[in-house]
């Protein structure tokens, strides 16, 4: 399997041009140049950004010139710092992986997906040229009912993308929000520039432990990594709910790499077979749970990921509920940066 090289080890700046209240103030001030120097000297090689649509279209969705100068910014402050950089399109007038964002008809309204194109249209025409940065098509497609018309509204986004900018790098990741599963139904990659990317937060009932935004979570839930394959089996349909994918083999095992080896095994198959390198754009553990068994948790998946070769960016670098450089990290920090 062919690696994503320059996109080995990074971490991602949520909460930014994403996720926000969108106001100037959180655009200047909630990362600055600096930020981007310190996650070079920390040995890493990229930075992933999330934007939303609101950053760079207006309330009639006309471009916005102010947003397209941040980007220009953020590229230029990774570039001096010697850093990659990955423009992830977190939410797009229709869709957002956030029901509470109320986006809805992206995938039945063919004018929202004209909004889609035209946007990357631009970002193609704008930055394409630039030898550091990356695209990420759109985060994490919620339904699987979505597949077909998504690897359909990829594939012409990617020919529009192609225009402009023939050699840059393009993030393609699937459904149940960029789930591992969903590689295996991407479509064929369009050339030797396509990167198929997944998520992962599994076990979902670890990571997310008391998260306030699970309807069915109890905030005052937690547990360690190490717990047996019966009990994440339990705390699962419990407070995740019993439809969600998560398998936990045998009752006495308790979980480990192996865990992770299996759950990415399918993908690492259809990304070696289709010779098309495998991302992983988030990943991370909430900041409630307890710091050493967060560290076991990333000694696990992190392994996993060097034995294959398949880059990375944590979520996140600041708040967030995962923010590495928040207090809650301080006593696992260094450790926790060696694997990144």
């Amino acid at each position: 399997m062919r690696s994503f090289e320059g996109y080995r080890h990074g971490i991602n700046f949520g909460g930014w041009f994403s996720q926000c209240d969108h106001s100037e103030k959180r655009y200047d001030y909630f990362i600055r140049k600096d930020d981007f120097r310190r996650i070079a000297n920390w040995g890493l090689d990229h930075v992933r950004i999330p934007i939303d649509y609101e950053l760079v279209l207006d309330e009639e969705y006309h471009f916005k010139e102010s947003g397209f100068q941040r980007i220009s910014d953020c590229i230029a402050f990774s570039k001096v710092n010697g850093l990659n950089m990955i423009l992830d399109l977190h939410k797009i007038p229709g869709f957002s992986f956030d029901d509470g964002e109320k986006e809805e008809g992206f995938f039945e309204d063919e004018k929202y997906r004209e909004i889609f194109y035209d946007l990357w249209g631009e970002l193609a025409k704008r930055f394409g040229h630039n030898d550091n940065l990356s695209f990420e098509l759109l985060n994490e497609i919620t339904d699987k009912k979505y597949c077909d018309v998504w690897n359909k509204t990829a594939e012409k986004a990617i020919r529009i993308i192609r225009e402009y900018a023939p050699d840059i790098h393009i993030l393609v990741g699937g459904y149940y929000n960029n789930s591992v599963e969903a590689v295996k139904d991407l479509l064929e990659p369009y050339d030797d520039k396509i990167v198929y990317n997944f998520h992962c937060y599994s076990p979902l009932v670890f990571t997310h432990q008391g998260a306030y935004w699970i309807n069915s979570m109890d905030t005052s839930f937690r547990m360690a990594f190490g717990s047996k394959n019966s009990e994440y089996r339990q705390f699962t349909d419990r407070y995740i709910g019993k439809d969600y994918k998560d398998s936990f083999a045998g009752d006495d095992k308790k979980i480990d790499a192996s865990y992770f080896e299996k759950l990415f095994r399918q993908a690492i198959e259809v990304a070696e077979e289709r010779d098309v390198p495998l991302y992983c754009g988030e990943y991370g553990v909430i900041d409630l749970a307890n710091c050493d068994d967060t560290l076991k948790w990333f000694e696990c998946i992190s392994g996993v990921f060097e034995k294959y070769g398949i880059g990375r960016a944590m979520w996140s670098y600041k708040e967030m509920d995962f923010g590495i450089v928040d207090a809650h990290y301080d006593p696992i920090r260094r450790k926790l940066i060696k694997l990144l």
